[in-house]
């Protein structure tokens, strides 16, 4: 004989039948309301069994057991609903204190030998430390996802100094340049170096297919680096990438005078835009070329360097960032390869002018960048 038995009332049984047949409740409510429905005992119902009732709702027998429990013990509602939205089954793991002691936990360094935290080493470390006595890996989990803390996360990012006066100088003087107005007899002209390692397979890969991606044997040829000096235009939506072997003074100076002599050789300066390298200077031309020729050509060249650790500033790193997801995210072998994949690329990107429309002004440096700035006693 069972023990807990659903005698359901006209009037409850009336609320279960609307319930169901309206069918905008949560799944759960509605699968209660099926169940008690099924398992009313009364003259008017139909008395089901459990076994038949978890085969008609689509529940287990347990389930039915429990509805029926809560249902003699506690009522319909809390039978329909066995917690209210929001309601905590169970007891907090970590209080507020042992939570703080977590997130500071969180953002220290790891123990010496881990490169990083993990979910169950900062679990077994709270215990260590006694905040709690115990906790899951779980709980860290949500704890972390609660507060947006990714300690397994490690970005690069270039740092800059605070309080710097030089800083300052060449951020506002790279700023300065890029609010100037479009002219062809001085054009602005971003110019950054990057490499791509030359990467050949070892057996070819196999293409994807449905229900499997596309697959490379882990093990590979090395056939050395290729060097990359990528130009652009930003306010003409034009880029230009030269490959070389290597990334010496003279191999600057023969980019630059590429640039001079080719596409502006009818400027009558180009305002050069570059970061702090030792190769990005004018005497890199007297290395180069016979004194007569370096100096003609630096005379062409309006020279603007971007901070050290501002390389953000310039424009020219945004189409490095396009060049490697757009074109050398892949193993490439040759240089031959190389070179004419970035001429595919550069000759679509150039035919859409996809130009960098650049908004932030010194005036907002001053503004949001206050802590680069020198504090000056009045």
């Amino acid at each position: 004989m069972k023990k807990y038995v659903v005698t359901l009332t006209a009037a409850e049984r009336d609320e279960l039948s609307g319930l169901v047949s309206r069918g905008k409740a949560e799944v759960r409510r509605l699968k209660h309301a099926q169940v008690l429905l099924k398992a009313d005992a009364s003259a008017a119902g139909p008395g089901w069994p459990d076994e038949r009732i978890a085969a008609g709702v689509g529940v287990g027998t347990a389930s039915v057991e429990r509805v029926r429990r809560r249902f003699v013990e506690e009522g319909l509602e809390r039978a329909l609903s066995p917690y209210r939205k929001g309601q905590r089954l169970y007891a907090r793991a970590l209080d507020g204190e042992a939570e703080a002691h977590l997130i500071a936990l969180a953002c220290s360094s790891p123990p010496q030998g881990r490169a990083r935290w993990t979910l169950r080493l900062l679990a077994s470390r709270m215990v260590e430390l006694q905040p709690v006595p115990g906790v899951s890996h779980e709980t860290v989990r949500q704890t972390l996802k609660k507060n947006t803390l990714k300690p397994h996360l490690r970005k690069m990012w270039c740092i800059p100094p605070k309080h710097s006066a030089e800083f300052v100088f060449h951020m506002e003087d790279v700023l300065e340049v890029y609010c100037r107005p479009y002219d062809p007899r001085r054009p602005v002209v971003c110019l950054d170096e990057s490499f791509k390692q030359l990467i050949g397979e070892t057996r070819p890969a196999l293409p994807p297919r449905r229900g499997a991606v596309a697959r490379h044997d882990h093990v590979y040829v090395r056939n050395g680096v290729a060097s990359l000096f990528l130009a652009c235009e930003p306010l003409a939506g034009w880029r230009h990438v030269a490959v070389t072997a290597q990334r010496r003074r003279v191999d600057w100076a023969r980019v630059v005078r590429d640039l001079l002599d080719g596409r502006y050789r009818e400027a009558e300066r180009v305002v050069l835009v570059m970061d702090q390298l030792n190769t990005h200077a004018l005497a890199s031309l007297y290395e180069a070329f016979p004194a007569a020729e370096a100096r003609r050509l630096a005379e062409r060249i309006e020279l603007h360097h971007t901070p050290k650790h501002g390389s953000w500033l310039n424009m020219a790193e945004i189409e490095l960032s396009a060049l490697g997801q757009q074109c050398l995210a892949r193993r490439i072998a040759q240089v031959d390869t190389l070179t004419q994949q970035l001429a595919r690329w550069e000759e679509a990107r150039n035919a859409g002018q996809t130009k960098v429309d650049w908004h932030f002004t010194a005036g907002q440096a001053r503004d949001k960048l206050r802590s680069l700035y020198p504090s000056i006693d009045p």
